[in-house]
């Protein structure tokens, strides 16, 4: 492979390229470093018991996480670590000296509620659920007191240890308690700790506090803490309903990780948190939602272990939670329901809109509020117009518009070409590949091979730029070609991300801070160029150098936060769903290459204007073009898992059951949730294969596929499922393994009305079953009501192709039996379809699922589906 040079100017073009390619490695250096925490110094066991130290910590999150086996609800780990909680507060109480009340609680919650989860509706029940809640005040407030309230889950998802979601979140709540104690702090206001035991259940715990605790009245703001990974920065994911929570957060974080344009995003990641309870379904309180985000390989799986956790991470974490906690409670804005219905509240004490915000790299937070941005973000369209003017009222306006307008059209297209190259690229390496998302294990792979082709996209009407003409004519205006290019480049570059800012705006979004740190950047770099050029000329190297400096902390910043987003989509594409065949194939790699020309484009886009004609060559484009090809064919080399980015399967041993102690079908299912299919796994997991009698002619055609309503124990996640796939197992051991089984029956037949709307009373019996994580219903027919959720029906489901029907999931201990009735408004007959998850795996099925191979994380389970007609 060679390249020819040809001139001197592309010699020169080389070295720019090369000195850019090592400004930039510096830059990814330094975003590196900053979002895997190596600024941060973690304190060890013998730090000052007035400081927070991760090393005392992680010796909770050890406990809860590999010394109690299990936290998942139906699993005796849950109560072991919420009697540990209990415990170690009961200590912190003990030491604690005469100047605070601590107050220590174990509260029992049962409810109903319908929601909105993940775009489905569903109703959900629950009983006996285990909150442990700590308040500490000092010994002169009162009862009615505004609080701050510090939220986090101790249960764990299935199948997981739980060490970083939420065992971090617990372990950082406990030694903050014990730092207030042991710092000799009173708290202005009252501190309430929420250790919730039912999150994972689609927040459950959270609820059971706002509907039936004493305190929930008292809170006047809250922070709820959260974790889709084992560390990183600790972002401030959603703020509200008010300004005041970010505000306070901007001024108070020791490491501040925020910025307002994750709002934005939130909304689209399948997901939820509790902070939706508290300031959205079941409160209007002020608060933050501040989450762990990378690491996200591991969320959910059996691999989210302590070793996991990032250093420093929980230091960061804890030294900005105890800050933040101050600051809530010496704030004079901090109020309850108490004050609010007994004394009027200034509009913009709550009311005022989200604020736009910040953080650079970590070091300040950059705040103002919105009403201010609709003045800041307004001024670059402004100034971009008067430009136009400015530059054409010696000759010709319109002239100088047009020529600006040229540059607008020709930078938008460049932005657009980045992305559209390396989709390009990314789709004709599919076609001659059966496996996709070779860059998941190794992130560099992703920009190795999407980068160059970025930047080809960016470069390309750049060189067509040269064959159209200028609208301002050089004799009339008597300056140079160049001089005239240059600055219709630019300003309709500054043109492209005005507008940007202004629609951010205009939409209601406040990510806008984006392009208008670009455009307030691009300024003070334009004058710099322009005072340059009168000294080394308009072609020097030296303009175009004092041209770059003034927008390095603009472009180290894109660096920094494109490069985070990278990252944390690269690890979440694992757990994002799998779409059916032949487009699927094509979603995950197309999405990653699409976001890696976004940044590559926000990243780069301002230095092409005055950059550009040092890059815009064809030796530098066939360059680069060979470049993305070796990447591209290098990429093939790698093997998309690791036990560092394990693939996810979900594992379903199911029976299909009739009355208690009945088999009648029992079946593995099996399902991915990434674009590499079930083919690809049995492929390279030739154990696995061979237990199931699976061969090499083994196809989609010929397998038996799991219907979606067959995976109903985990609506809505199921969802996210394609091409599942069922084998025949065999139902005998189960009846080794248990003697009843989950069963529907009518209780009180005496009961149902004969005239009018008919009402059946039921009698949920979930037999012999030891480790029960959810019973769903499934209900089909003329319902009217029933006894959930104040007698109020959700949204209706059409689940796996079937009528409409209503969804409700029941959780709590299994030791006893549920009972509720369902009201039809005709004689038609109610369709009922129970399903109930049960943790423990019969042993054929734990064979199986020790055959994986390591790269494999496998959420195992049994189900058991019965159906009944009333």
């Amino acid at each position: 492979m060679a390249f020819g040079f040809g001139s001197s100017e592309d010699v020169s073009g080389f070295k720019f390229l090369f000195l850019l390619a090592a400004v930039y490695g510096l830059m990814s250096a330094l975003s590196y470093s900053v979002i895997h925490m190596k600024f941060v110094n973690p304190l060890g066991n013998d730090a000052p018991l007035d400081r927070f130290s991760e090393a005392r910590t992680v010796e909770h999150v050890r406990m809860l996480s590999q010394e109690i086996d299990g936290r998942q609800e139906g699993r005796p780990g849950l109560k072991k670590a919420a009697q540990y909680i209990k415990g170690r507060l009961e200590v912190i109480k003990e030491r604690a000296s005469s100047n605070v009340r601590i107050e220590i609680e174990e509260s029992t919650v049962s409810g109903s509620f319908n929601m909105l989860f993940l775009g489905h509706n569903i109703a959900l029940g629950y009983r006996n659920h285990t909150n442990i809640l700590m308040r500490i005040s000092s010994v002169d407030s009162k009862d009615t007191d505004p609080s701050v309230l510090v939220n986090g889950h101790f249960d764990s998802p299935l199948g997981s240890p739980g060490a970083g979601d939420c065992g971090s979140c617990v372990a950082s709540m406990l030694e903050i308690a014990r730092l207030i104690v042991d710092s000799g702090w009173a708290p202005y206001r009252p501190v309430i700790f929420l250790f919730n035991g039912a999150e994972e259940l689609f927040m459950l715990g959270s609820h059971g506090f706002m509907k039936t605790h004493k305190w929930h009245d008292t809170i006047g703001a809250f922070i709820n803490v959260e974790a889709s990974g084992t560390g990183g920065p600790d972002l401030v994911c959603q703020s509200g309903p008010s300004a005041w929570p970010s505000n306070v957060y901007a001024e108070a974080a020791i490491y501040p990780m925020a910025n307002s344009a994750a709002q934005d995003v939130f909304p689209v990641i399948p997901g939820d948190t509790d902070y939706r309870i508290f300031s959205q379904d079941y409160g209007n309180i002020p608060g933050l939602d501040i989450i762990f985000l990378l690491g996200g390989y591991f969320y959910h799986t059996s691999y989210d272990t302590v070793e996991r956790l990032l250093p420093g991470s929980i230091q960061a974490r804890g030294e900005n939670l105890f800050s933040i906690i101050r600051a809530f409670t010496n704030s004079s804005k901090l109020q309850n329901s108490y004050q609010t219905n007994s004394s009027a509240v200034t509009a913009s004490t709550f009311n005022d809109e989200r604020a736009v915000f910040f953080d650079y790299f970590s070091w300040f937070m950059i705040f103002y509020p919105r009403r201010v941005a609709k003045i800041l973000h307004s001024i670059p369209i402004f100034f971009f117009l008067v430009m136009s003017f400015t530059y054409g009222r010696s000759h010709s306006w319109s002239a100088a518009l047009c020529d600006f307008i040229k540059g607008f059209l020709f930078h938008a297209v460049g932005i657009i070409l980045a992305i559209v190259v390396p989709v390009a690229f990314s789709m004709l390496r599919l076609l001659f590949s059966s496996q996709t998302m070779n860059w998941f294990a190794h992130p560099y792979l992703a920009f190795m091979m999407f980068i160059p082709c970025a930047l080809i996209g960016l470069l390309i009407p750049r060189i067509i730029w040269r064959h159209f003409p200028l609208s301002q004519d050089v004799s009339i205006v008597k300056r140079s070609k160049e001089a005239l290019s240059d600055e219709a480049r630019f300003w309709g570059a500054f043109g492209f991300y005005a507008i940007l800012t202004l629609g951010y705006l205009v939409a209601g979004l406040s990510g806008g801070f984006v392009t208008f740190f670009v455009c307030a950047s691009m300024l003070p770099a334009w004058i710099s160029f322009c005072l340059s050029v009168k000294f080394f000329g308009q072609q020097s190297l030296r303009s175009t150098t004092f041209y770059i400096l003034p927008l390095v902390p603009c472009l180290a910043y894109s660096v920094y936060f494109g490069g985070f987003l990278a990252q944390f989509l690269i690890e979440k594409m694992g757990m994002m769903g799998s779409l059916p065949p032949p487009y699927g194939h094509y979603v995950p790699d197309v999405i990653v290459a699409a976001l890696i020309g976004i940044v590559t484009g926000w990243c780069t886009g301002p230095l092409m204007p005055i950059c550009g004609h040092w890059l815009a060559r064809s030796s530098i484009l066939q360059f680069l073009l060979h470049l993305s090809v070796l990447a591209l064919a290098l990429s093939s080399q790698f093997f998309p898992y690791t036990m560092s980015a394990p693939k996810r399967i979900v594992f379903q041993n199911t029976f299909h059951t009739a009355g208690s102690s009945q088999i009648v079908e029992s079946t593995y299912d099996f399902s991915v949730t990434d674009s590499n299919s079930l083919l690809f796994l049995f492929k390279y997991s030739p154990e696995v294969a061979k237990e199931l009698n699976i061969t090499s002619e083994f196809s989609f055609e010929s397998a038996s596929l799991s219907k979606r309503h067959e995976w109903m124990a985990i609506f809505p996640v199921s969802f996210l499922f394609s091409n599942s796939m069922k084998f025949p197992a065999n139902g005998d051991d189960i009846l080794k393994q248990y003697e009843f089984f989950p069963k529907l029956s009518v209780q009180n037949p005496s009961l149902n009305s004969e005239k009018g709307p008919r009402r059946v009373h039921l009698e949920l019996y979930l037999g012999s079953l030891e480790e029960v994580w959810v019973a769903v219903l499934n209900i089909t027919g003329p319902l009217s009501s029933w006894s959930f959720a104040d007698n109020l029906l959700p949204g209706t489901e059409t689940y796996g192709g079937g009528p409409q029907s209503y969804i409700c999931r029941l959780s709590g201990p299994s030791d006893g039996n549920w009972t509720f009735w369902l009201e039809a408004n005709s004689s038609k007959a109610l369709r009922v379809d129970l399903t109930v998850l049960d943790q423990k795996l019969v042993a054929p099925a734990k064979r199986l699922k020790n055959l994986f191979p390591d790269w494999v994380d496998v959420v195992a389970y049994t189900s058991f589906v019965s159906s009944y007609i009333f």
